[in-house]
């Protein structure tokens, strides 16, 4: 199989160019570049048009995406993006406006409509749509909470996160400045109430980071006395919304108690994700803590849609303009178009799926927290046959022609594969993921070194990560 990169197909060859040389006399670059950075050539490889264009086509039908098929990540929510809204988003009225110009009443009104059904979803009173995904919302969230206490004049410098929370939590912690007061789950995948109100005790806890339903699928069912704990100590509560999607029309966070809830345009309301971005991570506030969110902010009045700033309380600018204005409008579409009754099933399909797949896979495969799961779900290596292990798995899952489930993750799982189907799939697209799973147990029964060795039909073989971490070759 063909897995030449674009330079390696070079040959040498007549550099001819057929195409009229420009008239246009060239400037002098050293006077607007200085002459260290100039290049003296520009490598590129000598390959005919035609098979440039068969290069990347081949590239694109190796790829897999959702729209190929079934792409189980656990924590990542890989649903399907409907065209309709990349058809919205294509227009032109949309497509080709820029954020500078004086007659943007439509987008702006956008953008406020989208904060106003975010809110209701939520049940948070006071949205920004600049963050530009997922973790940059965590930093927003917790610089409000930072800004909360230092108007206070109130010092708090710690943050408790659950060893259930997605990876990204403390690392938005402590890019805000605070430190990290992890707490273990107990024998459900629940936050234990005696240790949380312990480590709130310590007088100098901001307050805490939950993902509910959390990494393991569980919905804490003491949420409430979560929230309660947290605020009579004096702490606030950040929801991480990146599980959201189970919850869509049944449960809001504002209705739990949490103060601050960041969203992921591109897991919970079908934009696209992945690649790096576009990404979208809208954060949602109580009405208290409103005049910290970032600036410029968006209002309704009697001369139209206008922006104001508020450098006494803002946090300041963390996005340039508006945020991604593509995602957000792809989102939009998507809310309009399910409805409130539309968004309620995807919810409820997301749950019944992943339950669906649970309690199936469990006839063969540990489940180390046997309840009920929302979205999500968590597997485990233990118990099976001839030393297989959960890489093994996912590897030779790639032979059958589907994507992989999260591997290793959560960190409190050992050998942990996460499962999320998500709405989106159908029960026969589950029931054939049953069946390639079942085969793969069966194999490390009856021929473990097929897994071993695995991936045996892809591109490339199995890669030695140790080497790959150790010695990477980041440029050809």
């Amino acid at each position: 199989m063909d897995t030449k990169i674009i330079f390696e197909k070079s040959f040498n060859r007549s550099n001819r160019n057929f195409i009229t040389k420009m008239d246009v006399i060239a400037k002098d670059l050293t006077e607007i570049i200085p002459t260290s950075l100039i290049r003296k050539e520009l490598p590129l490889p000598n390959v005919p048009e035609v098979e440039i264009v068969r290069h990347y086509v081949n590239l694109s039908n190796k790829n897999y995406g959702v729209d190929t098929g079934i792409y189980p990540l656990g924590s990542c929510t890989m649903k399907y993006n409907p065209k309709i809204n990349e058809v919205i988003a294509r227009i032109p009225g949309f497509s080709q406006i820029h954020p500078l110009q004086e007659d943007n009443q439509g987008s702006l009104r956008i953008l406020i409509e989208l904060s106003k059904l975010l809110t209701e979803i939520t049940g948070m009173e006071g949205f920004t749509l600049q963050p530009a995904a997922g973790a940059h919302g965590e930093l927003v969230g917790l610089l409000i909470m930072k800004k909360y206490f230092e108007n206070k004049n109130i010092l708090k410098t710690k943050i408790i996160v659950p060893d259930s929370a997605h990876g990204t939590n403390p690392a938005s912690a402590k890019m805000a400045g605070f430190s990290i007061i992890e707490v273990q789950s107990n024998e459900q995948g629940e936050v234990p109430l005696d240790h949380l109100e312990y480590a709130m005790k310590q007088g100098d806890v901001a307050g805490i980071m939950l993902t509910n339903p959390n990494t393991l699928g569980v919905f804490d069912r003491n949420i409430k006395e979560i929230t309660r704990i947290v605020h009579e100590n004096g702490g606030l509560c950040y929801y991480d919304g990146a599980n959201l999607n189970p919850m869509l029309g049944v449960c809001r966070p504002g209705d739990m108690g949490f103060d601050i809830v960041h969203l992921n345009l591109h897991k919970t309301f079908s934009t696209p994700h992945g690649g790096g971005g576009p990404g979208s991570g809208p954060v949602g506030v109580i009405e208290e803590l409103i005049p910290f969110l970032p600036e410029p902010c968006l209002i309704s009045n009697k001369d139209g849609m206008i922006c104001v700033e508020r450098k006494d309380t803002s946090i300041g600018r963390i996005k340039a303009f508006w945020g991604n204005f593509g995602i957000i409008l792809r989102a939009y579409s998507y809310i309009l178009a399910l409805g409130a009754e539309g968004l309620s099933r995807v919810g409820r399909i997301s749950v019944l799926n992943a339950n669906y797949l649970r309690h199936n896979l469990k006839k063969r495969f540990h489940l180390p927290y046997d309840r009920i799961c929302k979205h999500e779900f968590v597997l485990s290596d233990k118990g099976i046959p001839n030393d297989i292990t959960t890489e093994d798995i996912a590897k030779r899952i790639l032979d059958y022609g589907i994507y992989a489930p999260t591997i290793y993750f959560p960190l409190i799982v050992n050998g942990a594969l996460m499962i999320e189907p998500t709405e989106t799939e159908t029960r026969n697209n589950l029931d054939r993921f049953i069946d390639i799973l079942f085969k793969i147990y069966d194999e490390a029964k009856e021929n473990p070194d097929i897994l071993k060795k695995a991936p045996h039909n892809t591109p490339i073989g199995r890669l030695d990560a140790v080497l790959a971490a150790r010695t990477p070759k980041l440029r050809e």
